[in-house]
């Protein structure tokens, strides 16, 4: 069985990464990744490849950065090329991100089953790009592998067949639990940023969504409440480079508390985090992360995709407002002693995935 094991954001190889791992230990299947460079720089992805123990692509589609439509036009006129000269068996999609939607419809058209990893997840909110993307290419899936209950929830509601829904866990966990257990070898030593992790407690931080730091009042009522919170304790904060952009047209200021940081791979960026009194993100990824170490997480956006982070988990939904982001930070270390790890959040969703695979194609 030849399966396209499909990439494009850096989430994605996150993804990806335990699934890769896990095909090689399944006899006849030969998975080969493609990378539709629709985020791309070329340090950044070779250290991303190293970081997550994955080969480089066996395909670069070279996307490139553009509008929604141009960008997914140009991955999908790529990816058409290489399926009608391979004829994978299968397109094993990730996430929401447009590779997602492109290279499903490409398959979908070319007669090629489409597996969709983190299916049925909804935002309900049709203003977020990701929501078209998921929607959509749920509704050319054959395989919906979904990471919790409300996933698979959401999809019998759109009247998908219940035997081609499997809940098998979530991959991002997989490689988060991978990642955790080999860095007790390192402890750290191997990091640049080792000597920004601070002594006494701290917070880390993302923020990089449109929603967030395009508006110049929301991003300045989020500065401001983060400014408040950095009196209690210093703040780590990789600055995305749309967030630095936005920083400067805006002439957002933080507080020297708050630690301005370039972008950082996975394995920094856990190293610093995994310790974090709280974490701060508007990311789909760090809701889940943390939840599945008990790490408390105010994510700063008016909804979530990923609902059993809150019901669950440590995650509280905090808004975007100076007074909702300022209120979840207080709820947050009270909601961390009840919460739970979700159910087949273990490390091992990436081996369902083949098991079921397997055993459908045979």
């Amino acid at each position: 069985m030849k399966v396209f094991l499909v990439a494009g954001a850096r989430p994605n190889f996150m993804k990806i990464a335990p699934i890769y791992r896990a095909s090689r230990k399944v006899a006849g299947v030969n998975c080969q990744i493609v990378h539709t460079g629709q985020h791309y720089d070329y340090e950044m992805s070779q250290a991303f490849f190293e970081d997550l123990e994955i080969p480089k692509p066996t395909y670069f589609l070279d996307a490139g950065s553009g509008s929604h439509a141009v960008q997914t036009a140009k991955i999908m006129v790529a990816f058409e090329k290489i399926c009608e000269k391979e004829r994978p068996d299968l397109v094993m999609v990730v996430g929401d991100v447009n590779s997602t939607l492109a290279c499903s419809i490409v398959a979908k058209k070319l007669l090629i089953k489409v597996a969709h990893v983190e299916a049925g997840l909804r935002s309900f909110d049709l203003a977020m790009p990701e929501e078209i993307n998921r929607m959509v290419t749920d509704a050319i899936t054959d395989y919906f592998f979904v990471t919790e209950e409300s996933g698979r929830l959401n999809l019998l509601r759109e009247g998908k067949p219940a035997k081609r829904i499997h809940f098998v866990g979530h991959v991002m966990i997989d490689n988060l639990l991978y990642q955790k257990r080999n860095m007790k070898n390192v402890q750290g030593s191997t990091f640049k940023v080792r000597d920004l992790k601070p002594k006494g407690q701290y917070a880390f931080m993302t923020l990089h969504r449109p929603s967030n730091v395009d508006d110049k009042n929301t991003f300045m009522g989020i500065a401001g409440a983060l400014n408040e919170i950095a009196r209690d304790m210093v703040i780590l904060f990789p600055v995305h480079p749309r967030t630095k952009k936005m920083m400067a047209q805006f002439k957002i200021k933080f507080s020297e508390n708050i630690k301005l940081l370039p972008p950082l791979g996975f394995k920094e960026s856990l190293f610093l985090w995994k310790d974090a009194k709280v974490v701060f993100t508007d990311s789909g990824g760090l809701q889940e992360e943390t939840t599945a170490l008990k790490i408390p997480c105010v994510t700063i956006r008016e909804n979530t995709e990923r609902p059993i982070t809150v019901e669950l988990g440590t995650n509280v939904l905090a808004g975007t407002t100076k007074a909702g982001i300022l209120k979840a930070y207080r709820q947050c270390f009270d909601k961390v002693k009840n919460a739970s790890i979700p159910p087949l959040w273990d490390g091992k969703a990436a081996e369902r995935i083949w098991k079921v695979l397997k055993k459908t194609s045979s």
